[in-house]
């Protein structure tokens, strides 16, 4: 048996295999050679493109610097005679001043160089020298004459003189300051400050002055040619700027290049491209997995619609959640199953509003119900579902079950309140001798009338009118005292908040009627400064009177060591355009700095019986009437506390 083998390659088959090469190697040297005599003939294109360029405009700036000795020479019989500062002749001055001939200023000098007149009329020739250089040239050559001064005392410029005769006579010059500046910015077109810098140099080669833009130069174009007039050396350097290489035929042997790799290159990228696929397909498929696991272990409810509100995709925590399947949840419409009957309107009403891309950023709290009809409470946000087209194509939500945080938050609620009312069982303890004392002048006054009115009727010594005045006394005694047992009682019960329509004013009154006994006996004086008209804010009356008496009875605490003359506390209110503002100031010692960082902390306290939770409480109770509660130092010394209301809309 033998083996087949195949035969060695020939030399004509080797040439015939190595003959493509060889083609694409002489394929591309030839482009390369091309791509350089391009690139070599684009360089002479572009400084052939400079010098034109330049002589262009040399014989622009020449132009304009012969019109503009052409506009001096007919302006200059004016400036020499009485017309100088009529209307006319300063209406041509402030165009040519004004105007794109580069003038900084005119100035007309006589024959002896002495200044008759110059406009701008605040502007005085600086440089002497350079008038004196300009005059002396136009002197020497009878005609117009230019001056340079190579260090100038202001702004590098020159001057051009125009002669003025009378005849055989010479009146004198019209010398018109050129800002080298100038010049640049309001002769030399845009189109040439985008192509080239342009500067002005002097005879030692020194730039004076040059227009520029952020970009780099190319070396190989730049041409310079003597800036004549003025002279004196002066020379206009043009530099263009780097446009970069050409790509097209860069591109063109690029892709020629690219093109004779491509049938090795193809290969091995397909064969890379597919196994690059695979492992996609794989990363995918795990992507796919464990997104899947996590959607399956979310507590949040998940669900997809379209833009008619038709339900498109559902996770199982919001079948968990609602009850249903994913099956029967897909392609639900509105009105769902899931909604109250009795709620219907309102749901739908939100349903709109999200369709209509107004749900607010902080999400909606609705009612649902669930298969079982079991009721809970949710909190839905919503936003829009955008496909991989950047389409949108539905809604895309997510539903949270806050029922057992509406219980909690109800049940903190209750706390709060029990909390605040046993704050104020606490404020009539400590008031209770004061409050004891109030009832005891009432009710000594009832026993007295009522002593006096029985003995009467036993002995029949009184005529009858005085026996009614008594009872009518013991009746007003009582009443007095009624009131005074309504009001403690309103103020300690325990209820369930009252918001309305309230006049902080009248809070006031109350709250006075409630602390005076204590004020009397601790040697306070209470004054009220009432703002007259006050607007009405939504609030809890018993609420803000439990705040004022705090704030009031701590006022009291505050001045213990204050003479007992100074002892005033004062309640004031007033109002702008959104709150209605209450303020309590006492006289005593202050707030050190350290204390007033914590004083609203719950459990802080500064007292040796107290319990830390008096302002605490105070700011809560405030803060639930969406207002604020601070204090600052009294100037003169002592506390001001204040609390703000939102105005009732």
């Amino acid at each position: 048996m033998t083996t087949p083998h195949h035969a060695p390659p020939t030399p004509s088959s080797e040439w015939y295999w190595r003959l493509p090469v060889v083609a694409l190697l002489a394929l591309v040297a030839g482009i390369v050679g091309f791509v350089a005599l391009t690139l070599q003939q684009d360089r002479e294109d572009q400084r052939a493109a400079v010098v034109s360029d330049v002589l262009w405009l040399e014989q622009n700036l020449r132009f304009g610097l012969e019109r503009n000795e052409g506009l001096l020479r007919q302006l200059a019989p004016r400036l020499f005679s009485r017309a100088a500062n009529s209307e006319a002749t300063l209406a041509r001055l402030r165009k040519l001043a004004e105007g794109e001939n580069g003038f900084q200023r005119v100035i007309w000098v006589d024959e002896r160089l002495s200044v008759r007149g110059a406009w701008p009329p605040e502007l005085r020739p600086e440089d002497p020298e350079l008038v004196q250089q300009a005059a002396d040239m136009s002197r020497a050559t009878g005609r117009a004459g230019y001056g340079y001064v190579a260090e100038p005392q202001t702004e590098p410029g020159f001057a051009v003189a125009v002669p003025w005769h009378d005849g055989d006579r010479l009146v004198g010059y019209v010398v018109a300051v050129y800002a080298f500046r100038n010049i640049l910015s309001t002769q030399v077109p845009w189109w040439f400050s985008e192509r080239y810098r342009l500067s002005i140099r002097d005879q030692r080669g020194s730039e004076v002055v040059a227009k520029s833009l952020v970009a780099p130069l190319a070396p190989e174009l730049s041409y310079e040619i003597p800036f004549d007039p003025p002279g004196h050396g002066l020379s206009l350097k043009v530099e263009g700027y780097s446009v970069g290489t050409r790509l097209v035929p860069l591109a063109f042997a690029g892709a020629v290049i690219v093109f004779a790799a491509a049938t090795v290159w193809s290969l091995w990228t397909l064969s890379r491209h597919m196994r690059r696929r695979r492992d996609a397909e794989q990363a995918l498929l795990r992507e796919v997995a464990v997104r899947q696991a996590m959607e399956n272990a979310l507590l949040t409810g998940l669900r997809a619609r379209d833009l008619t509100g038709r339900i498109t995709y559902v996770n199982p925590a919001f079948c968990r959640m609602f009850g249903w399947s994913a099956d029967e949840m897909v392609g639900m419409a509105p009105p769902m199953p899931y909604w109250l009957p009795e709620e219907m309107e309102a749901t739908q009403a939100v349903h709109d509003r999200i369709l209509a891309g107004e749900t607010p950023a902080q999400g909606v709290e609705l009612r649902f119900r669930r298969k079982n009809g079991e009721k809970f409470d949710a909190l839905l946000y919503e936003a829009p579902l955008i496909d991989e087209t950047g389409r949108h194509v539905g809604w895309m939500g997510s539903v949270l079950d806050i029922t057992e945080r509406r219980r909690a938050e109800e049940l903190a609620r209750q706390q709060q309140e029990k909390l605040q009312a046993n704050s104020r069982l606490v404020t009539m303890g400590e008031m209770a001798s004061s409050l004891a004392h109030e009832l005891n002048q009432p009710l000594a006054a009832i026993t007295s009338y009522a002593t006096g009115a029985l003995n009467a009727l036993r002995q029949g010594s009184l005529p009858q009118s005085e026996v009614e005045a008594a009872l009518e006394k013991l009746v007003q005694q009582a009443t007095r005292a009624g009131h005074i047992i309504r009001r403690v009682h309103d103020f300690v019960r325990k209820r369930e908040s009252n918001f309305r329509p309230t006049r902080v004013n009248s809070v006031v009154v109350e709250a006075f009627e409630l602390v005076k006994s204590e004020a009397r006996r601790r040697g306070v004086r209470l004054e009220a400064v009432l703002a007259v008209a006050l607007p009405e804010v939504h609030a809890d009356t018993v609420m803000l009177q439990q705040v004022l008496v705090n704030l009031v009875r701590n006022g009291f605490d505050a001045m213990a060591d204050t003479p007992g003359h100074a002892r005033t506390l004062t309640v004031s209110t007033n109002a702008d355009e959104e709150w209605v503002q209450l303020s309590v100031a006492d006289c005593g010692s202050g707030i050190p700095p350290e204390v007033g960082e914590r004083l609203f902390d719950a459990l802080y306290t500064t007292k040796a019986d107290g319990m830390g939770m008096g302002l605490n409480i105070c700011r809560s109770i405030i803060e639930l009437h969406q207002g604020r509660l601070w204090f600052e130092t009294r100037p003169g010394g002592g506390t001001l506390f204040h609390f703000a209301l939102p105005i009732k809309v």
